[in-house]
């Protein structure tokens, strides 16, 4: 039998034009402006955290429509075309800012969770290759990406078009996005439904979103539990503290068990000590054949 679920409408708020050669802006393929972190921290729509990081233009990936725009502007994956190994590799040339754990490049991190998986999941490959890519949309921050600032890249990711949890990190500082005082987007299920499945809600911009497009749209054979755990990995307020779950289906739902095993790894087997990449490389690159094309669009 197949369910057909209605897509949600999202409501197109009128966006204040900006004058794209204003200084400080990073302006994309598609014309959407990025409003990049400013120096003078007392500028209007401006928000300081107790960190000291500025937010830039309240929230702005967290604004459903600026979600939107994003998404389709990325989903052309007309950028770069490479393989897996390829994107990994170029991670040697990021690292990522909101990480307090590990200073070293991301190739790094990739393989030590994804070894420390294969350690105790010697039968799961598609577990050990998920792990390896599962953070390549980082690619986002580098300038052939469109060289988007970290805020837009990395971080703890959330649904939009409905209630901001109160468990999200930094919570408070909602108060300042659109999205907060719209009647369409700030009840509990907003422009969504009960039980209606993750699959059907919009999720802030960031690099899990991006990754999930990439594997999707290039027609991954990974098991739905891979994607999921791909697109969600940065939504904590998940699975850490159990929110949103009444939009989740039945197939989320054992879909979330291997996020949550997942997410050990990704947090926990972060160390100084390197991996033989040479060693491991012939293995993975097994993966890569098995589960992807030799080139993606990206």
């Amino acid at each position: 039998m197949t369910i057909i679920i209605d897509q949600p409408e999202f409501v197109e708020v009128v966006e204040k034009k900006v004058d794209v050669e204003e200084e400080n802006e990073l302006v994309l393929d598609g014309g959407f402006v990025v409003p990049e972190k400013k120096v003078d921290v007392e500028q209007k729509n401006e928000l300081v955290l107790d960190s000291g990081f500025v937010v830039p233009d309240s929230n702005a990936f967290g604004h459903t429509f600026r979600v939107k725009k994003m998404r389709e502007e990325y989903s052309k994956l007309n950028r770069v075309q490479m393989g897996i190994w390829e994107c990994c590799e170029l991670l040697n040339d990021v690292v990522d800012e909101s990480d307090p754990d590990l200073d070293e490049p991301q190739i790094e991190h990739l393989l030590q969770t994804a070894e420390a998986i294969r350690k105790d999941y010697p039968d799961e490959d598609w577990m050990h290759l998920t792990a390896l890519i599962h953070d390549l949309g980082k690619v986002l921050l580098l300038p052939s990406f469109g060289g988007l600032p970290q805020w837009a890249v990395v971080g703890d990711t959330f649904p939009v078009g409905c209630a901001f949890h109160e468990s999200i990190v930094h919570h408070k500082y909602f108060k300042e996005n659109p999205d907060y005082h719209n009647p369409a987007y700030n009840t509990k299920y907003g422009v969504y439904t009960e039980g209606c499945g993750l699959e059907n809600v919009m999720m802030s911009w960031g690099h899990d979103d991006y990754m999930y497009l990439v594997a999707k749209e290039n027609n991954t054979t990974l098991p739905s539990a891979g994607l999921f755990v791909i697109r969600y990995h940065s939504f904590y307020t998940l699975h850490k503290s159990d929110a949103y779950k009444y939009l989740m289906n039945e197939e989320d739902i054992e879909n979330l068990k291997w996020l949550k095993i997942f997410n050990k790894y990704d947090l926990y087997s972060k160390s100084k000590v390197r991996v033989d990449v040479e060693k491991v490389k012939p293995y993975y690159l097994s993966l890569i054949e098995k589960y992807f094309p030799a080139k993606l669009n990206w």
